[in-house]
């Protein structure tokens, strides 16, 4: 299945060979021993470090219901008219779809992907930056793209990558990509990130979005034996991070109307008080930490709760 699809998560592999992830996971080691693939949390990926980024096809492959689930929260935080840019990837690639039942939208994107969800959308307007199409996961990149971004002011971009840690932020494994991704960054006043829990504490080449300008992560619920991805999760709120958990379920489809899919937030630790973020909001550091201190019990019954998952 590796090979085939260049990356698979556990779960999907429990599913398949009708087994526990336990079992799943020992195997997985002991085939990372022989040199055959290489661990990911909450997955396994073909053996190449922190060059080898898997396309399209592959990625499609991984967290599908995850992805779902993350898009349909990620939709409901998207309003009536908004001007957003969206990134490459599988997850925005759901995103998109979703975002087709939005009116007044405007959307600034550099996927080819995203462009064909929301092509026949009536009430959405696509706007496309120019740039080189690189094939593997069908996105326009390179000094075209980039320029087309500058001037360009939006509310929000929505993000994705190969990597998500709290010392680099996002990050991804191909150069031409990470450049446009930090041009579409500066365009928006706000950066929501999305990821699956199989990129938490994962580290690729080249950084794209610093943690210290993520707004908001949604991801999805890691499993309860992925400690690291839990203690990755509160090292991004530490840093100020807003976390969106979303819910794979019945709620986690496409049919499911915005706003009304199954979510938790974990409340920011504390508001980067007196830093002007990239959408040229300045944060009072005073109001911040009184904001902080009212959420203190509620917030370490949450943290708890997600170190025991």
């Amino acid at each position: 299945m590796v090979r085939a699809n260049g990356a698979v998560s556990l779960r999907e592999l429990a599913r398949v060979v009708q087994t526990s992830e336990v079992t799943v996971r020992r195997d997985v080691r002991a085939l990372e021993a022989e040199g055959l693939l290489d661990r990911r949390h909450g997955g396994a990926v073909l053996p190449g470090g922190f060059t080898r980024e898997s396309g399209f096809p592959q990625k499609s492959h991984l967290a599908t219901a995850e992805k779902t689930a993350i898009a349909d929260v990620a939709a409901a935080l998207v309003e009536e008219g908004e001007a957003i840019v969206v990134g490459a990837g599988t997850t925005t690639q759901e995103l998109a779809r979703r975002l087709a039942r939005v009116p007044g939208l405007t959307v600034v994107t550099n996927s080819l992907l995203v462009a064909q969800a929301l092509a026949h959308a009536n009430r959405v307007e696509v706007v496309m930056t120019g740039g080189t199409l690189r094939g593997s996961n069908y996105a326009l990149v390179g000094s075209g793209a980039e320029q087309s971004l500058q001037g360009l002011r939006v509310s929000r971009a929505f993000l994705s990558g190969s990597g998500l840690t709290a010392e680099r932020g996002l990050s991804t494994s191909n150069m031409l990509s990470a450049s446009v991704d930090r041009a579409l960054v500066q365009a928006a006043a706000e950066v929501v990130v999305l990821a699956d829990h199989t990129k938490l504490g994962t580290d690729t080449m080249f950084q794209t979005v610093p943690t210290d300008v993520i707004t908001r992560l949604v991801t999805d619920e890691p499993p309860a034996h992925d400690e690291r991805a839990a203690t990755e999760l509160q090292a991004l709120a530490d840093q100020g991070v807003q976390i969106t958990v979303a819910g794979a379920g019945p709620s986690g489809t496409e049919g499911a109307p915005p706003g009304r899919q199954h979510r938790r937030d974990v409340p920011l630790p504390g508001q980067r008080g007196g830093a002007r973020h990239p959408g040229g909001t300045l944060r009072s550091a005073a109001a911040a930490s009184l904001a902080a201190e009212d959420r203190a019990p509620e917030r370490g019954a949450r943290v708890a709760d997600l170190r025991r998952r």
